[in-house]
């Protein structure tokens, strides 16, 4: 079971791991509510259209017709979002425009007392005021709860994330011989991990500090390589990133076909 942390975007989990989440903004979430709510507002309207075409047609009298218009309310406003939060496990149309997921304050899945709870006071805080309610109090949240979330324990949690730039740095030819004779010993896990960001970033770094940055990296990267190749510091370091990743990803492969034998072995057995 996770425990909310005294930071709004981290969630502790079961094994005492801080798991990051972020919030949808407040602008996105009061997009994706204004189309949510658009959305009732035109079941509602399609629902009193075939009222007036019904009427018309002599088959509503006027005892019936206000019963009709409280029934089309509370579908439109109260059990159509109960619905679709429910099928969609707390995605309406709203929030997957916006990348949205309607969670627990620990990350759970909500249920139904959890959805129940923010469309009744829904139809308060949102269609009863046109959402002044809801904006006002998500605009003093740091999460952007809406009063329906705060009494839910809920709030909108961001699922969709922009996709991470993959920076694998390539072999220069200048390092071409010297890759078939080098030893690369494993870097410090610190030292590896300096060098990956500087590689990663390189090219954002003023020409001063990228060949500064360059040059104490390659004297720290220099003791754990033979022969050390005489080439540009950059060229270096991404010489033995890629040499180390070649021999890491080799050495994960046999591991692999290791463990396929023995559980092959073990099988016959």
């Amino acid at each position: 079971m996770s425990t909310p942390i005294a930071d709004e975007q981290e969630i502790l989990s079961g094994e005492a791991v801080a798991i990051d989440v972020q919030p949808v903004g407040f602008i996105l979430r009061a997009a994706g509510a204004l189309i949510d709510m658009l959305i009732s507002f035109a079941v509602f309207t399609a629902f009193l259209i075939l009222q007036i075409w019904l009427a018309g047609l002599g088959l509503l009298d006027q005892h019936t017709m206000p019963m009709i218009s409280i029934w089309a309310a509370v579908v439109s406003f109260l059990v159509l979002p109960i619905t679709v939060e429910m099928a969609t496990r707390g995605r309406s149309v709203g929030k997957l425009a916006v990348g949205g997921r309607i969670v627990r304050v620990d990350g759970g899945a909500i249920t139904f007392r959890h959805t129940f709870i923010r469309a009744l006071i829904g139809v308060l805080e949102i269609y009863l005021t046109f959402g002044g309610g809801a904006v006002i109090t998500g605009a003093l949240t740091a999460r952007s709860q809406r009063l329906g979330d705060l009494v839910a324990g809920t709030y909108s949690q961001r699922v969709r994330t922009p996709r991470l730039e993959q920076h694998a740095p390539v072999l220069p030819p200048a390092l071409d011989e010297w890759a078939q004779v080098a030893d690369v010993a494993r870097l410090p896990d610190r030292l590896a991990r300096r060098v990956s960001q500087f590689l990663a970033n390189a090219e954002r770094l003023s020409p001063t500090a990228r060949m500064r940055v360059a040059h104490e990296l390659a004297a720290e990267v220099g003791p754990f390589v033979s022969p050390v190749p005489a080439v540009p510091a950059e060229e270096l370091l991404r010489g033995v990133t890629v040499l180390r990743r070649q021999r890491e990803q080799r050495a994960l492969t046999l591991a692999d076909d290791r463990a396929e034998q023995l559980t092959g072995r073990r099988v016959r057995i």
